[in-house]
């Protein structure tokens, strides 16, 4: 079976509620939990830094990439499973949503609001069809699930926008929304393979 890899969206910073790093602790120990691999920035500071030690506490595989020029700042936590320095930003957001099944986005400031937003165009787009899930702690992406009703509500985008994104309010719903995602394309993957081998509903390949 091939291992999911998540891809966690953070702030290089704590936040002002420590319930932002409580929900990134428990959404490390989860993933890892769930056998999950870990993708992210790299950074041993902030909310990534939590996350990260947590996944890694609880064993959980850990895949880090992060730019040259952010090393020292973000402190590149180079004890990874995989730790690997791009030239630049946008490498770095390359080489994480390429190698992650799934996005999570946790409390941050702009330079997530920047990954968030890169991935929901692509998946406008119809580039990818990986889900997005926005873990709401304490309310704290409530302005930005505005912001995405006042777009579609404007007509800057279809009503589609908004269910490329699932909401959660806890790190457990978040967890059940990628086990969900991740269950329906092990599903539709056995239908695609019985249908390759020439065997549909209600036939028998006897």
């Amino acid at each position: 079976m091939t291992v999911k890899s998540v891809c966690v969206y953070c702030g290089s910073r704590p936040g002002a509620m420590p319930a932002y790093a409580r929900d990134a602790e428990i959404l490390g120990r989860a993933l890892a939990a769930k056998g999950w691999r870990l993708v992210y920035g790299a950074g041993d500071v902030g909310l990534m830094g939590t996350v990260a030690r947590a996944s890694q506490a609880a064993g959980a595989d850990t895949f880090g990439v992060i730019p040259r020029h952010l090393v020292d700042r973000e402190v590149g936590k180079t004890d990874l499973t995989r730790y690997v320095v791009t030239e630049t930003m946008h490498e770095r957001k390359k080489v994480m949503f390429m190698n992650a099944d799934a996005v999570v986005l946790l409390p941050g400031g702009a330079g997530s609001l920047d990954e968030l937003f890169e991935a929901l165009t692509w998946r406008q787009l119809g580039l990818h069809g990986k889900p997005i899930v926005v873990l709401n702690t304490e309310g704290y992406w409530t302005p930005l699930r505005a912001l995405i009703a006042h777009v579609i509500d404007q007509g800057f985008a279809d009503d589609t926008l908004a269910e490329f994104v699932t909401w959660a309010d806890t790190p457990e719903q978040a967890i059940e929304a990628l086990g969900a995602h991740f269950r329906g394309e092990s599903q539709a993957g056995s239908a695609q393979a019985v249908e390759r081998a020439g065997v549909g509903p209600g036939f028998s390949d006897r």
